[in-house]
């Protein structure tokens, strides 16, 4: 069992940057490939970026990549993903995911985060 908490997020102006942070507990943290998802009401939840166990792979969502940055330190068991040049679509729920494989396809993650709100005022 993993349990994950999200922060870091918050209301910020476009252009601006914010930094989410996931922690984990429970099981070995560096045994998991993690991702970002974020959802907006009524719409599926989408895919942002993912990490791999190691951290060395990384792979990200055509409208994140470039301003958006995945990482993860296995000493302190959390991930986090750096946002940087935010837009007002960039407007979501975030939530980090634990799972055996990093992939696009959230219904392959295993565990889940409660959700970090970031609003992108414009």
């Amino acid at each position: 069992q993993v349990q994950l908490v999200e922060s870091g997020g918050g209301l910020v102006q476009a252009g601006g940057s914010l930094r989410l942070s996931c922690a984990a507990s429970g099981r070995t943290f560096s045994s998991y490939a993690m991702g970002w998802f974020r959802q907006v009401p009524g719409k599926e939840r989408d895919f942002v970026a993912d990490i791999s166990r190691s951290g060395r792979n990384t792979y990200y969502a055509d409208s994140t990549k470039g301003r958006f940055t995945i990482s993860r330190d296995n000493a302190k068991n959390t991930v986090y993903l750096q946002m940087n040049s935010l837009k007002p679509e960039d407007t979501a729920v975030y939530y980090c995911a634990a799972g055996e494989v990093p992939t696009m396809r959230h219904s392959e993650y295993d565990y889940w985060g409660q959700g970090t709100q970031v609003t992108v005022s414009s």
